[in-house]
């Protein structure tokens, strides 16, 4: 007899010790305005693979019991579409939660009818640029794939570089009026714990570290990091936070440029994040700033014109709206 698998959202553990500490969460899914997270947790971020990567923030014991937990998003038709029929007037979404109560997620903030037309319709979902491994690259023992619906781990060249061996999604994820999918393959589910066993499409060859992006190498003695970013948007500014603890603002530098930010920022503790994010729309350089904190660091940005991004950068505008004002609390 195999053993069981943990249900809980976060942990999907086999086990043997029905003792052990589970690592999870309790509360449900958040997807809303762009921003995905957990109703038992702060963390907001906008990619998926950010939203898998958010540590479990309760402990408990393992269970095998069906969990039904459908994403807390613009639940029907008629509030997706007054969703959108408010977002293209500039104006902020009521939704109901599911305590029946309407929520604002946005600030009440208004601009002229004249601006609020010259915002641009959302964009089409975008594919993403799949990565590959190096040729020789080292894989340390357990890591696993890093391409969408594929569980598979790393135990040797050979076992784990068969070609096709790795059965995965190219697409990105695509949550609209309360369904749930892929880009690239049809299959739509409501509940999130559905979404996850959604099969991979299409057959490929694993990737376990990725390819290095120019400019993102590590110096000896250092640890290249990546760092959590959240933002939010008004009509004039985007105000990007991103997330790397004891930041020395000496050794760190962000350039800013009408279509990208390049981000170098080091830590007292040896770590490093390089990055140059290619923005979904131009910006006004000299109007920019940013503030170093104790565990992230703060840019300002300045838009060239007064619309609003549904992302912040290029390469990852999925089609979903992200209305102007706060980032919502949930």
């Amino acid at each position: 007899m195999s053993a069981p698998k943990c249900t809980h959202q976060g942990c999907g553990k086999t086990f043997s010790d029905p003792d052990e500490d589970c690592l999870y969460h309790p509360g449900p899914p958040v997807f809303h305005e762009g921003q995905k997270g957990w109703k038992c947790c702060k963390p907001r971020v906008l990619t998926f693979d950010e939203f898998l990567a958010i540590p479990p923030c309760a402990t408990g014991k393992h269970s095998t019991e069906k969990i039904t937990t459908t994403a807390a998003d613009y639940g029907s038709a008629s509030s997706a579409k007054a969703a959108a029929a408010n977002a293209a007037a500039g104006l902020p979404s009521s939704v109901v939660s599911q305590d029946g109560k309407e929520t604002f997620g946005v600030e009440r903030v208004r601009a002229p009818l004249s601006e609020a037309r010259t915002n641009p319709a959302p964009v089409p979902p975008k594919e993403q640029v799949p990565e590959e491994d190096e040729p020789g690259v080292t894989v340390p023992a357990g890591a696993k794939c890093k391409r969408n619906g594929c569980e598979a781990t790393y135990s040797s060249e050979e076992e784990s570089r068969k070609p096709g061996s790795c059965v995965h999604h190219p697409g990105v994820a695509i949550f609209h009026e309360g369904s749930k999918g892929w880009l690239c393959c049809k299959r739509r589910v409501l509940e999130f714990t559905e979404f996850l066993k959604i099969g991979g499409c299409t057959e490929g060859n694993h990737c376990y570290v990725g390819t290095p992006k120019e400019g993102q190498e590590a110096e000896a003695g250092e640890e290249l990091v990546t760092c959590r970013t959240d933002f939010y948007q008004t009509y004039t500014h985007l105000h990007v936070s991103l997330f790397l603890k004891k930041t020395e603002k000496d050794r760190s530098s962000i350039v800013f440029r009408p279509e990208e930010i390049d981000v170098d920022l080091r830590t007292a503790d040896g770590k490093r994040h390089k990055a140059i994010i290619p923005l979904y729309a131009a910006i006004a350089p000299e109007e920019c700033s940013f503030t170093v904190m104790g565990t992230k660091v703060e840019m300002k940005l300045r838009k060239a014109d007064g619309t609003s991004w549904p992302a912040l950068r290029n390469d990852e505008a999925t089609g979903e709206i992200i209305q102007i004002g706060n980032a919502p609390r949930v």
